[in-house]
Order: structure tokens, then sequence, then C-alpha cells
């Protein structure tokens, strides 16, 4: 378990932060993104969860999800290398096949969509579209981020299925569909 004893460090007053393994690296670079984009989503999904209470089995799911984004954040924080002291943290198959299994079930109750959906509703699915628009840029780095240098390729899936499990998930949350907000193009001509 983590223990924080003190919260800053000044170890960061001149742009540069530490990976898991103690190499220090700019503020900047593609693996600080996107991990740090993998948090924007997180928090993101906080804000949804204020609004999901009286959807338990939905808030269940997302708060399974914000620990994910934790073990993806660790993952990518974490690179790659030969004989590590400790075995590192890396997001696995199964936590994909368990939002894969989760999409398949929330969609099956959710009619086909005639339309692009704009974000919007109800506040949780407003806030569930942030969290997908997030995690579709944090695998936009992640996968940048792997033709540069080696990664465990179960966080590209995970997040590319994670942004589809939000998108159903707003769905879901604005009355199976009831609710959504379809794109009408060109309406405003």
């Amino acid at each position: 378990m983590v223990k924080l004893d003190k919260i800053y460090t000044r170890g960061g007053d001149k742009g540069q932060t530490s990976l898991s393994n103690g190499q220090r690296v700019v503020k900047h670079a593609l693996r600080v993104e996107a991990y740090g984009t993998a948090d924007e989503a997180n928090a993101a999904l906080g804000l949804a969860r204020l609004h999901t209470a009286a959807m338990p089995d939905l808030d269940a799911m997302l708060g399974r999800i914000q620990n994910d984004l934790f073990d993806l954040g660790a993952d990518l924080a974490t690179p790659e290398q030969d004989n590590p002291k400790w075995p590192p943290l890396r997001v696995v198959q199964a936590q994909v096949d368990r939002l894969e299994a989760e999409i398949d079930s929330m969609n099956a109750v959710i009619p086909p969509l005639n339309s692009f959906i704009l974000p919007g509703g109800s506040p949780a699915a407003a806030y569930l579209h942030l969290a997908r628009t997030l995690a579709r840029r944090a695998e936009r780095l992640a996968v940048h981020l792997a033709e540069q240098e080696s990664i465990n390729p179960v966080v590209v899936r995970y997040l590319n299925r994670l942004s589809d499990h939000l998108f159903v998930a707003a769905r879901h949350a604005n009355k199976n569909g009831a609710d959504d907000v379809l794109w009408v193009p060109g309406q405003n001509r």
C-alpha cells in the first residue's frame, strides 16, 4: 500500500518528475502526458459519479474503472526493464474482458442509434462523455508512446475499450438512450 507522509517534495520545481523506477524525466515527456491524461479521465469519472447514486450498478462499474485507471497510470509510470526489484503493476487482459462484458450487458437493452450523439442529456452522461474524450486522448498518447518505447500493449487495448464503455455508459445514464441528444446534421445552416 502507498503511504504519503508529505505531499510536496519540491522535486518537480525545475520541470522534472520521477517515474516509479526513480528515473527523472521532464514533466511534458510523452509517458507523463499519457498517464496524466488517464488521471484526467479518472477525475471526470469522479464528477460523473456524483450523479450515479441512483444507478448502483453503473456506479460500481465506474468505481472499478477508477481503480483500473490508477493501475494503468502505475503501469505507464513504470518503464519496462529487465530484472526489476519488484514485479511491476501491469494492466491485464482480464480488465479489458470485464469492460467488454459490461459493454455487452448495458448495450443489450439500449436501442440502436439513428444518429451521432451530442454530449449531454443528463449530468452523469455529460461527464461520462467528457471522460470518454479524455480516455481517447490518453489512448492516442499511449499509442504514440508505444511507437517510441516499449509499453504494455494491454494499456492501449484497455483505453480503447474504455472509451467504448463510457460511450455506452453515457447512453445507459440517459435512460438507456431515451434522453440522448442527437446530432442533426446541418441544423443551423
